[in-house]
């Protein structure tokens, strides 16, 4: 499966979804995980949804979104979109929340994570 996180510094999950510039995205399963790439998302939209549906259209693909904050009409949206937002401790770190997930995978999924596993995953564009 594929996983967006809201980052100012690639290291920690530290942003707001609506105000992230970029999302580190990367591949995971039961093995562990890899990273795939960062994706600019810069505020070239200035209303409200319109950010919103931008913000959604760079993460295409992603099967769960982490972030620090999201806001209710933005959770609705991304959920919309068949990606399972997650908020998180700014303190987290990328690489402990995918040790978690992985770990998940491997023991017992919870039924959110099971639907995402039996969904097939991933269908994100790796290009």
């Amino acid at each position: 499966m594929t996983v967006a996180f809201a980052t100012s510094d690639g290291i920690h999950i530290n942003d707001h979804f609506g105000w992230a510039k970029q999302f580190a995205l990367y591949e995971v399963n039961g093995e562990g995980f890899s990273f795939i790439r960062m994706i600019e998302s810069g505020d070239e939209v200035e209303e409200e949804k319109a950010k919103l549906e931008y913000k959604i259209a760079s993460i295409k693909g992603a099967d769960i979104l982490y972030c620090s904050q999201i806001g209710p009409t933005a959770s609705k949206m991304v959920l919309a979109s068949r990606i399972h937002p997650i908020r998180s401790n700014e303190t987290e770190t990328i690489e402990e929340a995918l040790g978690v997930l992985v770990k998940m995978i491997k023991t017992n999924p919870p039924i959110w994570l099971q639907r995402i596993i039996h969904q097939g995953g991933s269908h994100v564009s790796h290009n």
